[in-house]
């Protein structure tokens, strides 16, 4: 093009003529990347990749922008483009000088992952975690969404039945009723003007034990203690002896914490059956089971504490007589009960809770299922995946015939 008044050759420049990303204020810069590459290890030293792990590619990026410089590699050199808008992250463009790897130790078992990650694929919009009880440790988490998102450590959604764990808990520790003692299961409830009733096809037995009412998920054996219990009972349960809800989770990546909120209404009701307010991930209802299974909470970890030595949540955990008659309940409901089927073939000591939880707008309730097996607790969640043995059950039945 020419001047209008010199007629003079010009040209005519733009930023994005250099790269397409470039616009007008950006600079272009050369420098080390902001983290230092990993090569990330499982337990027993076996190197974990994106490709071979997919479910792991948006945690080991997290795992490398916050531990990459305590793994003892060094970064390499780019070539970004900063932002004229200095909030803005610079923009990586090429990588002029590879960097050198370090080692960074994870608490995953490659076994276990490699079961998670093919479970979760048999269904969409699913997400798994199973932990260690004896420790905390995070031995595999797998997501199968659309979306990318890493609902098994960050979902908030209502767990159903699972809940019913805790609530079995707040009940025995609360001296309400025992695993043998008296918990009736009518066809329907009524709390505060709300009809709550059970799964179709479940018999009504006014004579139930609490872990027979447990075994087949009686929704109205637990709303019927509501006059017997404080408004924060099952907050305090929650948080006191499950470490649940109190923001302060230091797993090692991003996570959420469970809430269970003290609520008046017919959501305190529904709060014991796992609808309500109540909220969880897979990576709690996992720690849930675990700390039913030892009576002791040990905050889930996905890597040493020794790396950063961050001070882990802390709970009071359970008594030896409660941690029986759960483990009694829940070897019941995998033997007998809901999650018998899905649990099927399962030898050793073995545990399980079925859940179902309704979501408005959906066609069909969310699946899920907590279960144990030794030293492994697991816990998953399949969005419309219709009853807790349906979908979750079988993802949670193949990670623990995996073992890690």
């Amino acid at each position: 093009m020419r001047g209008a008044t010199t007629h003079r050759p010009l040209v005519d420049w733009d930023p994005s003529v250099v790269h397409p990303e470039l616009k007008k204020g950006d600079t272009l810069v050369t420098g080390e990347s902001g983290a230092a590459p990993i090569e990330a290890v499982d337990r027993n030293g076996t190197v974990l990749t994106k490709d071979a792990y997919p479910s792991l590619g948006p945690i080991l990026d997290a795992l490398r922008e916050k531990y990459g410089d305590k793994a003892g590699g060094t970064p390499g050199i780019e070539l970004s483009i900063r932002h004229e808008d200095t909030n803005a992250a610079e923009t990586p463009l090429i990588t002029l000088a590879k960097g050198r790897p370090g080692k960074l130790p994870t608490t995953i078992s490659a076994t276990a992952q490699a079961a998670a990650e093919r479970a979760v694929r048999n269904y969409t919009e699913s997400s798994v975690v199973a932990v260690k009880p004896s420790t905390g440790e995070v031995l595999a988490v797998a997501n199968h969404r659309a979306d990318g998102f890493n609902a098994a450590f960050l979902g908030r959604l209502a767990p159903g039945s699972t809940m019913k764990i805790i609530s079995a808990a707040m009940l025995i520790d609360n001296g309400l009723t025992t695993a043998g003692g008296p918990a009736p299961c009518p066809p329907d409830v009524v709390w505060q003007s709300q009809t709550f009733h059970n799964i179709k096809g479940l018999t009504p037995n006014e004579n139930a034990t609490l872990s027979e009412s447990f075994a087949l998920s009686c929704n109205t054996a637990f709303i019927k203690f509501m006059r017997r219990i404080d408004v924060d009972s099952l907050t305090r349960e929650a948080e006191d002896r499950f470490g649940l809800g109190q923001d302060n989770w230091k797993v090692g990546v991003p996570s959420f914490d469970g809430a269970v909120p003290a609520v008046e209404g017919p959501d305190m009701a529904a709060n014991l059956i796992g609808q309500g307010q109540v909220q969880m991930s897979p990576l709690n209802m996992a720690s849930v089971t675990a700390t039913a299974m030892t009576g002791a909470f040990r905050q889930p970890v996905i890597v040493p504490r020794s790396l950063d030595d961050r001070p882990l949540a802390q709970a009071r955990g359970l008594s030896a007589s409660t941690v029986a008659q759960l483990r009694r309940m829940m070897n019941r409901t995998a033997t007998s009960g809901t999650a018998a089927t899905a649990m099927s073939g399962l030898g050793g000591d073995i545990g399980a809770k079925t859940g179902s939880a309704e979501v408005d707008g959906q066609a069909r309730s969310n699946s899920w299922f907590t279960g144990y097996r030794g030293d492994m607790a697991v816990a998953a969640m399949t969005q419309e995946g219709g009853h807790g043995g349906d979908a979750a059950g079988p993802i949670v039945a193949a990670v623990l015939r995996a073992g890690g």
